[in-house]
């Protein structure tokens, strides 16, 4: 049975010497760095809602996990820096910026989607982060009592393609998507007690839920200092960068 997701195909510490062998004598190339991403460390909450056995299963690999990961990755960057030197060696994610810190082979830590506080890292024990990016979406259509239907809204982190991964609604507090529609491209239908309140025109604000759907999306990031100032900073998108 695998645990965990499918991205690199390099595992031992051998596979990893090999691989820098090639780039190593490979002209033109030059090896600088190398990174060691724990995924299912700096990206899985240890604290689903409503799933209390899958958290315990999920610490328990996770404590398990790292001392592991952590012996292999100091003896992969030591096959490494036998043959070249590294000019840094990249390690973790938000989940995970403190079990890192104890492997001495990282030289830099990536605290990644949680500086903004996403959805996905309201599922941790180990911190709690603020809500710090919203994104605003009208009302434009009333379907019926205790409904309201936005435009737009499907704005879906990448991943298992669960409930998780949808964005959402924040304020005001006490709506929620329907089980039946969700987060749409078109439309997003909300329910809850605020909803009858709610007029065509007003807005909606919610959460996305991992680290890139906004930026994917919208140009720019409108940034409100502590002293009420308001800022802009382009996106990739508003960079003209595309990823897909």
């Amino acid at each position: 049975m695998h645990i965990g997701t499918f991205r690199s195909p390099l595992h031992t510490p051998e596979q990893a010497a090999e691989f820098a062998r090639a780039v190593i004598r490979r002209d033109g190339f030059r090896l600088v760095g190398v990174m060691g991403y724990e995924g299912q460390i700096a990206g899985l909450g240890d604290a689903p809602p409503g799933h209390p056995l899958r958290a315990r299963l999920i610490r328990l690999i996770q404590g398990r996990s790292m001392p592991e990961l952590i012996g292999r990755r100091t003896e992969a960057i030591r096959r490494i820096q036998a043959m070249t030197s590294l000019e840094f060696v990249n390690g973790g994610g938000t989940g995970s910026l403190e079990s890192t810190a104890r492997d001495t082979s990282v030289t830099e830590f990536t605290a990644g989607s949680g500086l903004v506080g996403p959805t996905l890292f309201d599922a941790y024990r180990r911190f709690s982060p603020e809500p710090a990016l919203l994104f605003a979406l009208p009302v434009v259509r009333r379907p019926g009592p205790g409904l309201a239907t936005l435009f737009s809204g499907g704005y879906v982190a990448s991943g298992t393609g669960t409930p998780d991964r949808l964005p959402r609604p924040h304020l005001p507090a006490g709506l929620s998507l329907t089980g039946t529609e969700g987060a749409g491209e078109v439309q997003t239908p909300v329910r809850g007690a605020p909803a009858g309140r709610l007029r065509v025109g007003d807005r909606v604000w919610l959460r996305h839920a991992k680290g890139g759907e906004l930026a994917e999306r919208f140009r720019d990031y409108h940034v409100i200092d502590a002293d009420g100032q308001l800022t802009s900073v382009p996106t990739y998108r508003g960079e003209g960068q595309c990823f897909g």
